[in-house]
């Protein structure tokens, strides 16, 4: 346990112009489940205990993102994620209250000196895993945020939520709250966009299946098949209808606080290798401009 406040990822939320498109993809192919569909917004569930993974709300235009959603580990932690996160220089957008959506439980909104927004909740409704299923996504494992200054947003983190730097390459700041070699992890970029939402499958062959499922819709993968440096985990990245990146990982590495975080010399590949494998190329023109695309909505 690296954060004394914050269990782990919750969800993400995003708008998007066509909840139905949206809905017949991440049910159908990226194979979620809805758990709840409003007028305009949808909540899409995996088959792990979340009440729901991804929000999506109707708005025209380009997607954005709303929120990354965190889950506090008591009462009293969220208490103090709201008074920490005020002392390291963000918002709070709305205090300890009621969340009015199909998760429940009480949540303070925040935002950081930066833009993004984050919520936090706790007594958010929890259901049983549904363990019998091989292909689908269990939960969300790490969202990767992009800074244009990566040194403050890994101080706001550390400061707000009590995250610690697990790994730091040339390009990535990786930071850990739990037994998930990461989180949130931080995109060295001259913006402050989503890079990408990785989405947790139960094993390296359903990333696999899960490759080939979405290559037969018509969504070529990006980049992968791999294994990434930091964290050990397979990844396959794919664009979701709207230009949202998307990744299918496994085998996340799992670590406790013994855990020595490692600098940009220790995770330097070979010339032309990308990964542990050095089989996939590196990530196209096409997946590095969807990575700086879809930004925080101002609140």
């Amino acid at each position: 346990m690296s954060s004394p406040w914050i269990e782990g990822l919750r969800s993400v939320a995003l708008s998007v112009p066509d909840l139905d498109q949206a809905e017949v993809f991440y049910t159908s192919v990226w194979r979620l489940e809805v758990a709840y569909r409003g007028i305009d917004a949808l909540y899409l569930r995996g088959s792990g205990r979340d009440a729901y993974l991804l929000a999506l709300y109707r708005r025209e235009g380009a997607p954005q993102i709303l929120r990354v959603t965190l889950r506090a580990r008591s009462p009293e932690a969220l208490a103090q994620v709201a008074k920490r996160a005020v002392e390291a220089g963000g918002d709070l957008v709305r205090a300890a209250s009621p969340v009015e959506d199909p998760g429940g439980g009480v949540g303070i909104l925040l935002r950081d000196p930066h833009g993004r927004v984050f919520e936090v909740v706790h007594g958010d409704g929890q259901r049983e895993p549904a363990t019998s299923e091989r292909d689908r996504p269990q939960r969300l494992t790490h969202v990767v945020l992009n800074s244009h200054a990566v040194e403050e947003t890994q101080t706001f983190l550390t400061r707000a939520f009590g995250m610690r730097l697990a790994d730091r390459t040339a390009v990535i700041a990786f930071m850990n709250c739990n037994s998930d070699h990461h989180t949130l992890a931080i995109g060295i970029s001259d913006n402050d966009a989503l890079n990408h939402i990785a989405f947790l499958m139960p094993d390296g062959d359903a990333v696999m299946r899960g490759g080939g499922r979405m290559k037969d819709a018509g969504y070529p993968i990006q980049w992968g098949p791999g294994r990434h440096g930091p964290g050990n985990n397979l990844f396959n990245y794919f664009l979701d209808p709207f230009g949202i990146v998307i990744e299918y990982t496994s085998e996340v590495e799992q670590v406790d606080d013994s855990y020595t975080a490692r600098g940009p010399d220790d995770w330097k590949w070979p010339p032309g290798r990308v990964d542990q494998w050095g089989i996939s190329p590196a990530p196209g023109a096409t997946l590095k401009e969807a990575q700086r695309r879809v930004l925080f909505a101002p609140l």
